[in-house]
């Protein structure tokens, strides 16, 4: 009696190895993809709340004034720069006067990178702040 051997051939289990190894990559990408998507939404994440909370500090307890200043979060993970300068209303005649005893528009322009800086590691935020006159300026004390 000739029996056929039950069982599967050499090349049977090797295709089997290779669909299951080319499986294990697609699904490891996949994985290391979500990884880095999870990483950059966290880090952009604290950079925005970084930048709010400066934001919200700004100005109080001292006086706004025009300039530039630079510093960092987290032990220098995240590098920031904040550009303080009068904002110019486009619609407003330059010739008009301006009084100078009233109060003055400052536009605030944040920069927070972290990483390289690179285009995704990032954030730019402006905004408008009313500040009082500079002492000295129009009213006397």
């Amino acid at each position: 009696m000739n029996r056929r051997a039950a069982g599967f051939s050499l090349i049977e289990v090797l295709v089997a190895f290779g669909v299951l190894a080319l499986a294990l990559t697609f699904l490891l990408g996949t994985l290391s993809s979500g990884t880095r998507q999870v990483r950059w939404a966290d880090e952009a994440g604290r950079a925005a709340l970084h930048a709010q909370s400066l934001l919200d500090q700004v100005g109080v307890g001292e006086p706004l004034r025009p300039g530039i200043e630079e510093g960092t979060f987290e032990e220098g993970r995240y590098r920031w720069t904040l550009q303080v300068e009068p904002w110019q209303d486009p619609a407003r005649d330059p010739a008009q006067p301006q009084d100078p005893a009233a109060p003055q528009l400052l536009r605030l322009d944040l920069q927070v990178q972290w990483r390289d800086g690179g285009p995704r590691e990032r954030l730019h935020v402006q905004s408008l702040r009313l500040a009082a006159p500079a002492a000295g300026q129009g009213v006397p004390p």
